[in-house]
């Protein structure tokens, strides 16, 4: 594998990482009907990018970005055990760079911050249907919580 590198993401990042977050639609449409058709954008990625309670990161390698995530610090309910938890999301990797384990890389990354921000609780949310990375997230220590359920009427 190339050499990886983690550093955090910077506004010149914003025209790859817009391609990303399509990604990240693509790869949700087959598994969710109630997605909208055409360009959709589930991030302000300039917020992820300067906001103090988010630790967004990239992966370069030789310089070119493959892959993305970020953390958010939330408040938990207030019936939750920790007052406050890590919010993992907008894993992203580059299909050719898939299968190396830069998202373990990027996950690393991401529990390194959380532990230094005196987190004790990391969440994130998988479609049911994602088998490939439910078994990442568990392999890396996620265990399955929740499942949201819908219907159309």
């Amino acid at each position: 594998m190339n050499k990886i590198s983690i550093r955090t993401a910077n506004l010149k990042d914003l025209e790859t990482l817009l391609e990303f977050e399509q990604g990240v639609v693509a790869a949700e449409r087959p598994l969710d009907p109630f997605l909208g058709d055409g360009k959709l954008s589930y991030y302000n990625i300039p917020e992820l990018i300067s906001n103090e309670d988010i630790y967004f990161i990239v992966a370069t390698c030789y310089n070119q970005l493959v892959a993305s995530g970020y953390l958010r610090i939330e408040n938990s309910k207030h019936y939750h055990k920790n007052p406050k938890h890590g919010y993992i999301g907008f894993i992203f990797v580059k299909p050719a760079f898939r299968g190396n384990k830069i998202s373990n890389l990027i996950l690393e990354s991401l529990k390194d911050w959380a532990i230094k921000k005196d987190l004790k609780e990391l969440r994130l949310d998988v479609y049911s249907n994602n088998s490939a990375a439910i078994k990442s997230y568990e392999r890396f220590g996620f265990t399955k919580i929740l499942v949201n359920m819908k219907m159309s009427i």
